[in-house]
C-alpha cells in the first residue's frame, strides 16, 4: 500500500539506445533529485533489456506495456493492470510514437484517477513534420523546404527538380539521416520506411550552428522554464553526446512565437539551426522532453520537476534564471541486474524492485 503523501509517478521512455536514447531515464532522474523518497517512480518500458528499468536508485518499480502498434484499447487495458498495482497518480509520457495513443486515452486514464498533462490531438498534429513549414509561416520563424514523398524514384533525378544532395531524409517519428548522393538516399528511404512507415520526408539540408531549446508550454499560449543548449559532440544521428548551456533571446522569441502559435501544452523541444546569416531556421518540434533533459537540473531548472507540479494540479514554484556555461557529456554504463530480475520482467512484465534485496 503507498505511503501517505507520497507521489506515484509513472514514466516511460526507459531505453537508451547510444545513438538515439529516450528521456525517461533521465526524467526519472530529475524527479528522484527533486523529491527525493516523497516520490515513488514507476518505469514503463517496451523492452526487458531497457536500462531504465533496471535502475534502483531511480524507479521503484519497472512493468513492461504494449506497444503502440498493438492499439489503443491494448494499452488502456495494460495500463489498468499496472494501475491496480501501483496506483499511478501522474503519468509522464517519453517517446514520440506513444503520443497520440495516450492523448486519446487522456480522459479514461484520467477516470482511473491518472493525471497528465498533455497537448490536444490537434496540437501535436500542427506539430508534426510534414506540417512544420505551415506552422512556422504562421509563427513567423523560417524553416527549410520540406517534402512528404512516398516513392524512391525521387532521389533518381531530385537535383534536376530543385533539390539537389546532400539532403537529409527523415522519417515521420523518429530518424534523420543525411544523405549525399542518390544511393545514400535511397538507402536512408528503405531504412526509415522499414521502421517507421511512410510517408518519407526529404528536408533541404541547413548547415550552421545547432541549438535546442526544452520547455513547457502551458496551454495557453505561454512558454514555462526553457533551457537552452548548444551541442558540442553528436553521435552517427546526429544526438546530442555533449552540449553546453547558453542564454540566446533570438531562439527564446522564435520559440514564445511558435508555443503561441500552438497554444501547446505539456513539454517540448524546439530544435533549430542558425545558419551563416544569423537566421534561426526551425527544423523540429519534439512533443516530449529531449534525452539531455538532465541538463535543465544542472542549470537550475528542473523541468520534469515543473511538469510534475503543472500535471498534479500544484503551483508551480519560482524558477530561477538558468545558468549558462554548464557542459554535460553523455557516456555509457554499465548496469548489474540479477538474473531474477530480469527474468520477472521478461515472463510476468514486471519487476518490483522495491522488494527485492542485493
Amino acid at each position: 500500500m503507498k505511503r501517505e503523501s507520497v507521489l506515484t509517478v509513472a514514466v516511460t521512455g526507459m531505453n537508451a539506445v547510444p545513438d538515439n536514447p529516450g528521456a525517461g531515464l533521465a526524467v526519472a532522474r530529475c524527479l528522484r533529485e527533486a523529491y527525493g523518497e516523497r516520490i515513488r517512480i514507476v518505469g514503463l518500458g517496451y523492452d526487458a533489456l531497457d536500462p531504465g528499468l533496471h535502475r534502483r536508485e531511480y524507479c521503484d518499480s519497472a512493468h513492461l506495456i504494449s506497444y503502440p502498434g498493438s492499439g489503443a484499447d491494448t494499452l488502456l487495458a495494460r495500463l489498468a493492470e499496472v494501475h491496480e498495482t501501483e496506483r499511478i497518480d501522474v503519468l509522464l509520457p517519453c517517446l514520440d510514437a506513444e503520443l497520440p495513443l495516450v492523448i486519446a486515452l487522456a480522459p479514461q486514464l484520467a477516470a482511473l484517477g491518472i493525471r497528465s498533462y498533455l497537448p490536444s490531438a490537434e496540437q501535436l498534429a500542427r506539430r508534426a513534420k510534414d506540417r512544420l513549414p505551415e506552422l512556422a509561416d504562421e509563427a513567423g520563424v523560417a524553416t527549410p523546404e520540406t517534402l512528404s514523398i512516398s516513392n524512391i524514384d525521387f532521389f533518381r533525378d531530385c537535383d534536376r527538380k530543385g533539390w539537389p544532395f546532400p539532403l537529409v531524409v527523415k522519417g515521420g517519428f523518429y530518424d534523420a539521416r543525411i544523405a549525399t548522393c542518390p544511393a545514400d538516399a535511397e538507402s536512408a528511404f528503405r531504412a526509415i520506411a522499414a521502421e517507421w512507415g511512410m510517408p518519407v520526408l526529404v528536408q533541404r539540408r541547413i548547415t550552421g550552428e545547432e541549438c535546442n531549446l526544452t520547455g513547457i508550454g502551458d496551454g495557453t499560449g505561454a512558454l514555462l522554464g526553457e533551457v537552452m543548449m548548444k551541442k558540442r559532440a553528436t553521435t552517427i544521428r546526429g544526438k546530442a553526446w555533449a552540449g553546453i548551456s547558453i542564454q540566446d533571446e533570438g531562439l527564446a522569441d522564435a520559440a514564445r512565437r511558435l508555443i503561441a502559435a500552438l497554444k501547446w501544452k505539456g513539454p517540448v523541444e524546439i530544435e533549430v539551426m542558425r545558419d551563416s546569416q544569423g537566421v534561426y531556421q526551425l527544423i523540429e518540434i519534439n512533443p516530449r522532453f529531449p534525452a539531455w533533459i538532465y541538463l535543465s537540473q544542472g542549470v537550475g531548472r528542473n523541468l520534469p520537476a515543473l511538469l510534475l507540479s503543472l500535471a498534479s494540479g500544484e503551483k508551480p514554484p519560482p524558477l530561477a534564471p538558468p545558468q549558462p556555461g554548464i557542459l554535460f557529456i553523455r557516456y555509457a554504463q554499465e548496469t548489474i541486474v540479477p538474473l531474477s530480475s530480469f527474468e520477472s520482467l521478461m515472463m510476468a512484465g514486471r519487476s518490483p524492485m522495491e522488494d527485492e534485496t542485493t
